[in-house]
């Protein structure tokens, strides 16, 4: 393509040394007491509902102490899914005042058995539970409960993407610089949250920057979603001319671009006003095999309607259909959009309006105001008030300010004083305060009409506002 524009190590306790204060130090997990014994016992050897107001009966009334939780769950570790609700329902019954380390426990024990969403759950829980615990206290207590829960390391994985799942990019970046320094490094997957995280919310030098600190050497190999985040990374912040280096180190790793990593470079292509080679590379990834999808068919037709090549667009719309290949909202919107804005062709975009409609789409108030509007020049103003009536009777629309001024602009262009003076009233009771394009209107109209009284009296009345 040419464009311009795991190893780990085995872990011991001693991996992370203590920096926490001792309020944050884990619990001993190793003690078995009696009723340890008993309630593992039960939950193992009673298979009826009844087992569990059986072991609420034998909790003592200081409730359970989170070594003996982190005990028993240990014990049912070949039973994750058991642990699990032990877990829970001494948590939601407040029989167990539960601490990192009982936490630290079961998410081990889910870990290791591959129960993803129950595991992340409960660490996010714990993030929230234990709001002022830093980074490295959690870190020190999943290590030293490592061991005796026979994990995995994938359960370091798991605290970034915690982090990352409560919006915690800094603190996912510590614990991924605490473990890349003592060799353990994230999974390619996670390594890719990372990535597109940064770039969404730092922008593409930080993302460029953390590619070089994640992927450095080849203990980790990145693969096609890496490159396909910086890319967007890139996109977003408009950045064309490093676009050459991320292909280049695409094919240094082998990686073959997809459907989506071409409907990046062409949606780059395609900002910029330059259609010819987003069209060019769509025709290079047809030559390659690679079946266009929903989204690079709409990048291209969005090109296009920009571009004010709307019946090319058009073109690809009825090839789309041919293909297989489901129209998508965005795909209606965009051609709606285009032959209103690009060819003032108001029939063309109602006939796509009532298509997306009957396929089941909800257009967004952006689009109806794009008809809207054309509708008003092309004194359709009734036509406009029906539409809009007709969408104000979907549960979740709700017109906006330009909504209303679109129509009151329509009626007073028509003369029509009083119905504008209807929607202008239904505008205020929404909360939508009349600005100046209303009052212009208004003005405008009254003039028109000869009633200079009124127009003097709106000029007064905007000009004290």
């Amino acid at each position: 393509m040419v464009i311009r524009w795991q190893t780990r190590r085995h872990l011991q306790h001693s991996v992370f040394r203590s920096s926490s204060s001792s309020s944050a130090a884990p619990t001993n997990i190793t003690g078995d007491p009696p009723f340890v014994s008993a309630a593992v016992a039960i939950l193992r050897e009673q298979r009826s509902r009844s087992r569990w107001n059986y072991l609420r009966s034998m909790v003592p009334d200081a409730g359970i102490s989170p070594a003996e939780a982190s005990a028993i769950i240990i014990r049912l570790k070949n039973n994750p899914r058991l642990a699990h609700r032990f877990f829970l329902w001494s948590r939601d019954l407040k029989l167990c005042s539960h601490d990192l380390s009982s936490f630290s426990a079961i998410v081990h024990i889910l870990a290791r058995s591959r129960l993803r969403p129950a595991a992340l759950s409960l660490l996010r829980a714990a993030l929230r539970a234990f709001p002022d615990s830093a980074p490295s206290a959690i870190l020190q207590t999943l290590t030293l409960t490592y061991s005796p829960c026979d994990s995995a390391p994938f359960v370091f994985d798991l605290l970034i993407q915690a982090y990352l799942h409560s919006h915690r990019l800094d603190l996912s970046l510590i614990v991924a610089r605490a473990l890349r320094s003592r060799g353990i490094r994230p999974i390619v997957s996670t390594s890719n949250s990372l990535l597109r995280a940064t770039g969404k919310l730092r922008g593409s030098v930080a993302a460029v920057d953390l590619y070089e600190e994640l992927f450095h050497g080849e203990a980790i190999r990145p693969n096609l979603q890496t490159f396909n985040d910086l890319l967007l990374a890139l996109y977003r912040d408009g950045r064309s001319e490093a676009v050459g280096s991320v292909i280049s180190e695409m094919e240094r790793f082998g990686c073959e671009p997809s459907a989506f990593t071409y409907s990046i470079l062409m949606a780059g292509f395609c900002d910029e006003g330059n259609t010819g080679d987003a069209r060019r590379l769509w025709e290079e990834m047809q030559r390659k095999g690679i079946q266009p999808d929903a989204t690079a068919y709409n990048t291209l037709i969005g090109g296009y309607c920009e571009a004010g090549e709307v019946g090319t667009a058009e073109e690809l719309f009825r090839e789309m259909e041919v293909g297989g290949i489901e129209p998508t909202s965005t795909t209606f919107e965009l051609l709606i959009t285009g032959h209103c804005r690009a060819a003032g062709d108001v029939e063309a975009a109602v006939l796509l309006y009532r298509d997306m409609k009957r396929r089941g789409f909800r257009p967004e108030v952006e689009v109806v105001n794009e008809v809207l509007d054309e509708m008003r020049k092309r004194k359709m103003v009734d036509e406009g008030l029906r539409m809009l009536r007709e969408e104000m009777m979907m549960v979740g629309f709700s017109p906006s300010r330009r909504s209303y001024v679109l129509l009151i602009r329509g009626f007073c262009d028509a003369g029509r004083m009083e119905e504008a003076a209807m929607l202008q009233a239904e505008m205020a009771g929404r909360g939508l305060e009349a600005d100046a394009e209303v009052y212009e209107a208004f003005i405008g109209g009254y003039e028109r009409a000869g009633d200079w009284e009124k127009a003097v009296k709106l000029k007064e009345e905007m000009i004290k506002d």
